[in-house]
């Protein structure tokens, strides 16, 4: 089968959004053919790609997010050379994408990915939620990757028809998390004795980062690596430093793909400190239980909780609450047989629900599913 998909973006900053979509495409190989129109932005990604990448120009970004008024050109153009049998659109994702969905003839079946509502743009979205009702009441498929994603939204009730919804948890090859690289020890030598933490991801409002760093303050021989850039990358430096912490704080930037398992390794606790349901799932998390990592991350009742089990792979507090952080790595600090269990848990966790093979199956389910329905 033949299938066009949007991943907002291929290259060297990629998110979860488009790991998803590499990732799938990779899982299906063999199985489907993937064209996936993307943003031109930046240098190739580090990472395995499979399928054909074809990039739209981009005139500007419109609430966080690339228009590309090329985007539906090029569906009609590559739909023209070799018809397609599915659009698979991620959400939430540019209006582009969209447009482009609706201009492929209807015999193309629709399946949508719901990764998150869109939390911060509510002005745009009070003008595009006509538009979205209708993409999702026209979709044949909607893909959640935990049931919590269905739960938890506020933007899903256009559709009615419950057989619509599907839920196919994110899959991720996780054999380069197995081991411990030797690069872990120089990591961990690098920061002397202290109990190490690691995060990872942009430096955006709705990572939290900003409430690690406060907790720093609150647990002495504790020390944070913090993974990534992005616009308050500067404001998170001059925090640490008016509470005097920045000597605890390594802010390393972008980690090569490659890399990055010597960091979970050599990392005593993993810490998604996220504050907004604009994060939904955290495939950090995941990459940290794999190696064998107890996470802290918030109560955001949503699919992060539904992957990192509070009190069975790692601890979870309250959003925006530096001193339950505090206490949450503290209390990991000082028992090393809580770590211990948790992130044995997290391991057997990560290998059995969310693995390549797992999200394989369950996306060819829907697909081969969209397409023996006749079309009305």
């Amino acid at each position: 089968m033949r299938v066009l998909t949007f991943g907002r973006f291929a290259d060297d900053n990629f998110g979860g959004l488009e790991r998803y979509v590499f990732e799938l495409a990779r899982s299906l190989r063999g199985q489907a053919s993937f064209v996936n129109i993307v943003a031109a932005r930046g240098a190739p990604p580090d990472i395995e790609v499979t399928g054909e990448v074809v990039y739209a120009r981009s005139l500007f970004e419109l609430g966080g997010t690339p228009i590309c008024p090329s985007m539906p050109w090029h569906a009609r153009r590559l739909h023209a050379q070799a018809p397609f049998d599915i659009v698979h659109l991620q959400f939430p994702a540019d209006p582009m994408a969209h447009a482009s969905a609706a201009g492929l003839p209807r015999k193309v079946r629709r399946v949508v990915t719901w990764h998150s509502d869109i939390i911060r743009q509510k002005v745009l979205l009070k003008a595009y939620r006509p538009f979205l009702n209708g993409l999702l009441r026209s979709a044949d498929a909607i893909i959640l990757p935990t049931p919590a994603h269905r739960t938890a939204s506020k933007q899903l009730d256009a559709v009615t028809d419950a057989s619509k919804f599907h839920v196919v948890p994110f899959g991720f090859d996780f054999s380069r998390f197995e081991r411990r690289p030797p690069a872990s020890d120089r990591i961990r030598a690098a920061q002397g004795d202290d109990f190490l933490v690691f995060a990872l991801g942009r430096h955006v409002y709705y990572k939290g980062f900003e409430y690690l760093i406060r907790a720093l303050a609150l647990a002495p021989g504790v020390r944070v690596l913090l993974g990534g850039t992005g616009p308050l990358t500067g404001e998170l430096v001059a925090l640490a430093r008016s509470l005097r912490v920045e000597k605890r704080l390594d802010i390393i930037g972008r980690i090569p793909e490659e890399d990055l398992p010597a960091y979970y390794h050599a990392c005593d606790v993993y810490c998604m400190p996220s504050v907004e349901p604009a994060e939904a799932f955290g495939i950090v998390q995941l990459e940290a239980m794999a190696a064998g990592k107890p996470v802290v991350c918030c109560k955001l009742g949503n699919g992060v909780n539904y992957v990192n089990l509070d009190g069975e792979t790692g601890i979870a507090v309250l959003p925006k609450d530096a001193s339950a952080l505090a206490a949450a790595l503290r209390r990991l600090q000082a028992d090393p047989a809580l770590r211990k269990r948790l992130g044995e848990q997290g391991r057997r966790r990560a290998f059995a629900e969310f693995s390549l093979e797992k999200m394989r199956d369950g996306t060819l389910a829907v697909y081969r599913e969209v397409l023996s329905q006749a079309r009305l």
